[in-house]
């Protein structure tokens, strides 16, 4: 589905646009935007990496 927004465009049309969007979308699966940049590391970054590479 294609939704043109010109520049004249409101805001106001811009979010109507966007909701029905939204609403017309199907859902495959579970909702995973919740887990969207997210990542708990137990460790430093630098010091997994180093791990990885050191097992090549």
């Amino acid at each position: 589905m294609t939704i043109i927004i010109n520049k004249n465009t409101s805001k106001k049309e811009f979010e109507k646009k966007l909701n029905s969007i939204q609403k017309t979308k199907k859902s495959k699966g579970i909702d995973l935007t919740k887990h969207i940049g997210v990542i708990k590391l137990n460790k430093d970054a630098l010091e997994i990496q180093k791990e990885l590479r050191s097992e090549w």
